[in-house]
């Protein structure tokens, strides 16, 4: 058990039976009345930002949160496996939990947030690496004189079947680098 006293940044604790994590909190002592901590809380289950008031003093849950190294091996019909990079202990999660799975192909590195209790683990999230590289496998080819500003996009498919919108100047067999939080192009790869 903590208090709000241990309340810090990345602080992961159970709140109303579900698991959160601090991403900002203040300390606010008011001149009338009790002191009380603001925080916002991600909820570590759907990824949902919580605002929430506590008073100062009140007792929490305080929970272990792992993150762990794993390799995509294949997608089957019980869902995406994969394999601890040390252990080589595999495991099977359902496609819900892997945010922008479409981006992922196999060998793909990945990280897994594990919520370890006393009787059993249980993954919460499983997170692709901030930029991936794969092949553009389909694009319409520009033509010059095709925009009238110098930041236009043409749809793209990628070797995973993903769409995203790429520059004019990306072909078909060009390596390129996207950004998996906003799925954006990032830069053409060598």
């Amino acid at each position: 058990m903590a208090t709000t006293a241990d309340f810090k940044n990345g602080l992961y604790f159970k709140y109303e039976g579900k698991p959160v994590s601090i991403i900002w909190f203040q300390h606010v002592k008011p001149g009338k009345g009790p002191a009380f901590v603001k925080t916002k809380l991600r909820n570590l289950e759907n990824g949902k930002i919580l605002d929430r008031t506590f008073t100062a003093g009140e007792k929490i849950e305080t929970i272990t949160v792992e993150r762990r190294p794993y390799q995509f091996l294949y997608k089957d019909d019980m869902g995406f496996n994969f394999m601890h990079n040390e252990t080589y202990e595999q495991v099977t999660i359902a496609e819900e939990l892997v945010s922008n799975a479409d981006l992922m192909k196999d060998g793909q590195y990945v990280e897994m947030m594990f919520l370890a209790e006393a009787d059993e683990e249980k993954c919460l999230t499983c997170e692709l690496p901030t930029y991936v590289e794969l092949e553009v496998t389909y694009t319409e080819p520009a033509v010059k004189g095709d925009t009238a500003s110098t930041n236009a996009l043409k749809a793209a498919t990628l070797e995973t079947g993903a769409e995203i919108m790429v520059p004019l100047f990306i072909n078909q067999g060009d390596k390129i680098r996207v950004n998996t939080t906003d799925r954006s192009y990032g830069e053409r790869v060598k």
